[in-house]
């Protein structure tokens, strides 16, 4: 609890949000609350923080923490070395930074044998420091006293050579020095790319970068992690570079103290520091900061529109009839009823080469009617588009409605393990068509099967920290998951394993005691479930919901905890709790401060009201149909000028893709996005988002299509 109170003092002036939001937060992750827990259910110790502030502290405490056990293990290694001085313990005490640290503890670092220790290990330390006082005397009569052939110093310059190499490692370790060109390399290296030689055919798809340069800083994510895969993959070779002449005057202030003779030994030992060690150091130190930060961002984008994915609008509880397209193995068919469960499968050939048109158009027909289909749910891959004018065109004995579906994913869900789990009896084509119908149902419960780096809406996922990455993403799912809540009785193993407190194991143990008791009628019967505590229900009850139970609140985000609470609220009102349930007047008849105790603050209480309201809202939007225009098929088919409606699949930091119904996803760059200066492009489109573009260029050879949304200009 000690450690716990100076970081919360520490991130408090850090982020400036009071202490005691700040203790309270770091107390609740201390005890294995999750932040999706805390965000909903814990308002009043954090002041209402939200899921992205408070996974901001739970970082940079992680970091701290990670910076507290280096700092000691620095500390320690240094007193070892009997070379810990008072004033070098309160440097390492108030370092705040990995870096800071790294930089006070490098002198003392132990080193490979460089030409510094070779130089000691031959005597000339007293040297280095005699030239290093930079006064009148002569440095080529007081090295003469440390030829020592025998010790590989056969005369004065290889002596002096010696002392400067010592003299340049000390400037290479200079904590003022490294602070002063980190800097100046911040504010103006440069990061220059060509092309490695006889690489150019190979590396045609990054030929714009076999001659480029420009600001480091000012540099776009997606550039840099483009520029390092092309280094890595051997098409490119990169430099970092500073102007050397202001380097190495910036460090000569430090060091260079006269103009005498010893003066001018130190300049060269400096201009040597530069080239040799601090140059080559910092480039790979900016590459590295850097790439993490086009690594944050690619992670951001992808996380951002990971989340919107999930958030997708469900169509819902619908009888299905779902698609996967295709030519020469023919389009499969399954039907799923309300609950997604699959009922049958088929294959129909409408296209080339068996062309059974008339066969294909009577067995949708006939299976429509036989299963009371409501909706046809139709991949957006090969053969889609012409699968949908097959099936727009079929004039079905009842109301049913077609919907084009991104199929991303869906073949990565079919030859998993999940799925064969799932469908043991049934190969990867029927699993692929029961995922295109299922995720056109809720969007959320099918795509939580899958890895979400597999669902292609990422930037560069590939290339940065996966580690990161993981986390990020599985942060994301939860937060998604739990935003929306849990049916516990119709969940999947994969949906449970992203509640509150649950994870994989728990998961597995719930759907174990479902079947065995043949479905939950409270939420007090998780604690029946094998290895399910007091801490898990807690953490998990308030996302689970039970439709149809012994209890209207347990169909609600309202927590077990605060069931007393909504009695006593129906018992000042004289009514049912099931009276209270969609009540739209109780907000208004309840007097908040006869209800506020120091376990139901206000925030606490108005969250409970709003769920009286409305239980069990989803905050995703209504489900809407789109259809792409009909007479445009392929990227043979379009002109320059020509306006179309699409659909938004990826978000990137450069720009948008967007689906026009040709098989290849056209671009509308960030100058493209409106009229006026876009920094950010989710500022003006969210993924799934409806839009109006305008085909500015058609490349069938490198199939690129390049588009706009400024429709006016």
């Amino acid at each position: 609890m000690q450690d716990i109170t100076h970081y919360a003092h520490f991130l408090s002036k850090e982020t400036g949000i009071e202490y005691q939001y700040i203790r309270n937060t770091l107390t609740l992750l201390s005890e294995g609350s999750t932040i999706p827990f805390i965000a909903r259910y814990r308002k009043e110790k954090t002041n209402s923080m939200d899921e992205t502030v408070i996974a901001t502290i739970q970082k940079r405490w992680q970091q701290l923490e990670a910076l507290g056990k280096r700092r000691e293990v620095i500390r320690q290694s240094i007193e070892e070395q009997g070379a810990l001085t008072a004033a070098l313990s309160e440097q390492l005490e108030k370092a705040t930074t990995m870096q800071e640290l790294e930089d006070l503890y490098l002198p003392y670092k132990p080193k490979r044998r460089t030409r510094a220790t070779i130089a000691r290990e031959r005597g000339l330390e007293p040297l280095a420091q005699l030239i290093l006082r930079q006064d009148h005397g002569d440095p080529q009569k007081e090295a003469n006293s440390f030829i020592q052939p025998e010790k590989g110093v056969p005369d004065i310059e290889t002596a002096i050579e010696g002392a400067r190499d010592i003299l340049a490692e000390m400037v290479n370790e200079d904590v003022r020095v490294r602070e002063r060109l980190r800097q100046l390399y911040h504010r103006t290296a440069m990061i220059a790319s060509t092309v490695v030689k006889d690489k150019e055919d190979e590396g045609k798809t990054y030929r714009q970068y076999f001659d480029w340069s420009e600001p480091l800083a000012k540099a776009p994510s997606h550039r840099i992690l483009a520029l390092l895969r092309a280094e890595s993959e051997g098409i490119l070779k990169l430099k970092i570079s500073v102007d050397e002449e202001k380097a190495i005057e910036m460090a000569s202030r430090y060091w260079v103290r006269n103009t005498t003779a010893k003066a001018h030994q130190v300049s060269l030992a400096v201009h040597d520091a530069f080239r040799r060690l601090l140059a080559p150091s910092l480039a790979n130190e900016m590459s590295t900061f850097y790439k993490e930060k086009a690594d944050e961002t690619a992670i951001r984008v992808f996380t951002g529109n990971l989340r919107q994915l999930l958030l997708a609008p469900p169509l819902g509880q619908k009888r299905v009839l779902a698609i996967d397209p295709g030519f020469r193995t023919g389009c499969k068919i399954v039907i799923l009823n309300e609950h997604g469960n699959l009922l049958h499968n088929d294959t129909i050939f409408p296209h080339p080469p068996e062309h059974e048109v008339k066969q294909s158009v009577q067995k949708l027909k006939s299976l429509v009617n036989a299963y009371k289909v409501e909706v046809i749910a139709i991949g957006n891959g090969t053969a889609g588009r012409e699968t949908e004018d097959l099936v727009r065109g079929i004039p079905f004995d009842r109301e049913v409605m077609a919907v084009m579906v991104n199929e991303s994913g869906a073949s990565v869900y079919s030859a998993s393990k999940v799925a064969r789990d799932e469908f043991p009896d049934y190969d990867v084509t029927v699993r692929g068509a029961v995922s295109i119908g299922r995720r056109l149902m809720d969007p959320l419960a099918e795509l939580v099967k899958i890895d979400p780096k597999s669902i292609g809406v990422g930037q560069y996922q590939h290339d940065v920290n996966q580690k990161a990455l993981h986390e990020s993403l599985v942060m994301t799912v939860e937060s998604c998951v739990n935003a929306v809540g849990v049916d516990l009785n119709t969940a999947s193993e994969q949906l449970l394993s992203y509640v509150s407190g649950v994870g994989p194991q728990l998961a597995a143990n719930i759907i174990a005691h479902r079947t065995k008791i043949g479905g939950f009628r409270n939420r007090q019967q998780l604690l029946e479930v094998n290895r399910l505590g007091q801490k898990a229900f807690e953490q998990s009850a308030g996302f689970l919901r039970i439709h149809g139970g012994d209890s209207p609140l347990d169909a609600s985000a309202v927590h077990p905890e605060s069931y007393e609470v909504v009695n006593q609220i129906a018992k000042q009102l004289h009514e049912s709790v099931d009276g209270l349930i969609g009540n739209k007047k109780v907000r208004h008849l309840v007097n908040e401060s006869d209800f506020i105790t120091p376990d139901c603050g206000a925030a606490t209480l108005r969250d409970i009201l709003l769920e009286l309201e409305k239980p069990g809202r989803d905050p995703r939007q209504q489900f809407e149909q789109f259809s792409f225009a009909g007479n445009i098929r392929s990227i043979f088919d379009l002109k320059e000028g020509m306006v179309l409606d699409g659909v938004i699949t990826n978000i990137t930091a450069f720009g948008a893709f967007v689906d026009i119904g040709v098989h290849q996803d056209g671009l509308v760059h960030v100058s493209q996005m409106a009229n006026r200066y876009v920094r950010d492009p989710n500022e003006v489109v969210r993924l799934n988002q409806r839009v109006k573009v305008k085909v500015l260029q058609v490349d069938t050879d490198r199939k690129r299509i390049n588009l706009s949304m400024k429709i006016d200009s």
